[in-house]
């Protein structure tokens, strides 16, 4: 997590002071559940809360100092609030492991992240939409294997990009709902010390479910599928930047990334327009999946838990949520200020003189009775002149006596109605807007 690529928003969540914080509610949570059971008393509770507070980068400071002897986070955490509260803070964690506190707070920090998650992915589909609206109807040639294959549109382009980010959204909505679940079960998750309403009453009141069965820890596969969630949303953001990137090289030039006023593209270069905004999203959607696959490594664990997972998640949690936060709002602003030429798109559908309408001429062939097979000689013969002599294919294929003596003029020219080949644009639009919000198709 670096401050180029982090928003505040999201950068925040994982400040020490926050974290703090986040462990703080667990405690005070299950102390109130434990004080409605009589475990703990409920005036030494109340005092914890009113002394509590808030913390402080200085606060932070000196938990790290009390970490440099006890080696252990959680133990300098309860020694500072000892130090801040005063001999009530001893009923704080009664019965409780480290990683009640540790996986409680994890789960809320991961759910509070997919909410501006969720957020931000409603914002670039919101911008693609907008989008794909404006250019429902701007012709452009479809390309497979990075040839010319058949028309399509523009918006149409961006409806399927509209459709994968509400996949996106309804797969990170399932992650946070699998990340919120909390644990406050003890030391191998037996619930020695603690009955384990005391778990369900406190995660109640942290907008928590309680994890059904626990060890030590929360499952990691939890955790995996939560990574893996925002490696996927990345990676349609990476294919969507992939897509302007080639859009936007010279030879093609029916898109382009905004360029403000005053930028630079190039230090040696003054006519340099680079796609930096679509190439910074494919870099980072390369560190999401390394996010995603170190989560995966972290389900297997000794028994009913050991440490290597800790030192993942410090780094993941952090990274890949504010990396994903990031690219969302990069790419809808990408999106907002996108550039299309309509003029270039129609250059580039003509350029093949016709090529792109092959399967028309094929399709009504075989319609006036030639084999199939023999169909796709005959047209093909007249495409592979286009491309090496230069020549038109729709008069190539009105020269050619097979392909006369089946098909009227009026229904040659008919192959090659744009209109027609795009009459379903308005369908599909249909189906990708008229879906539910959270996707799923």
């Amino acid at each position: 997590m670096i401050p180029r690529y982090s928003r505040p928003e999201m950068a925040r969540l994982w400040t020490p002071e926050y974290r703090y914080s986040t462990w703080l509610a667990v405690e005070l949570a299950a102390a109130r559940a434990m004080a409605e059971k009589g475990l703990v008393p409920r005036d030494a509770v109340a005092e914890c809360v009113a002394k509590a507070g808030s913390f402080t980068a200085a606060d932070a400071a000196r938990i790290d100092e009390i970490e440099k002897v006890t080696r252990h986070d959680v133990i300098a955490f309860l020694t500072f609030m000892e130090e801040r509260i005063g001999p009530a803070a001893r009923h704080l964690h009664f019965g409780m492991t480290s990683s009640d506190v540790l996986d409680t707070s994890l789960a809320l920090l991961l759910r509070d992240a997919a909410d501006l998650i969720l957020a931000g992915l409603d914002k670039a589909r919101e911008a693609v939409v907008r989008r794909a609206v404006e250019h429902k109807r701007t012709p452009c040639i479809g390309r497979s294997h990075g040839i010319h294959a058949e028309p399509t549109t523009f918006g149409w382009k961006l409806i399927v990009w509209a459709d994968e980010l509400s996949r996106a959204r309804t797969r990170v909505q399932h992650a946070r709902a699998v990340i919120a679940v909390g644990k406050i079960s003890g030391a191998v998750g037996t619930f020695a010390h603690l009955d384990p309403s005391i778990e369900e009453a406190a995660l109640r009141e942290l907008g928590l479910a309680a994890a059904p069965a626990s060890t030590q820890i929360i499952q990691r596969d939890r955790h995996a599928e939560y990574f893996t969630a925002l490696a996927l949303a990345g990676a349609s953001l990476e294919k969507f930047a992939v897509e302007i990137r080639h859009l936007q090289r010279t030879e093609v030039r029916e898109a382009e990334e905004p360029f403000g006023k005053g930028q630079k593209g190039s230090s040696a270069m003054p006519h340099k327009r680079n796609p930096i905004l679509s190439e910074n999203l494919t870099g980072l959607a390369r560190m999401l999946r390394a996010y995603a696959v170190a989560a995966m490594e972290d389900v297997a664990l000794w028994h009913e838990r050991d440490i290597s997972h800790s030192s993942v998640e410090r780094m993941i949690g952090p990274d890949a949520t504010v990396t994903l936060d990031f690219m969302l709002h990069r790419f809808a602003g990408l999106m907002e200020g996108l550039r299309v030429y309509p003029e270039r798109m129609l250059e580039n559908l003509q350029a093949t003189r016709g090529l792109v309408f092959s399967q028309p001429v094929l399709l009504k062939l075989i319609e006036h009775g030639m084999e199939r097979q023999a169909a796709y000689v005959v047209v093909q013969r007249n495409a592979m002149r286009v491309w090496d002599e230069g020549r038109d294919f729709k008069a190539l294929l009105a020269e050619d006596p097979d392909i006369k003596a089946l098909l009227r003029p009026a229904e040659l020219e008919a192959c090659f109605d744009l209109q027609h080949e795009l009459r379903h644009v308005d369908t599909v639009f249909a189906r990708v807007l008229q879906a539910p919000a959270a996707g799923g198709s």
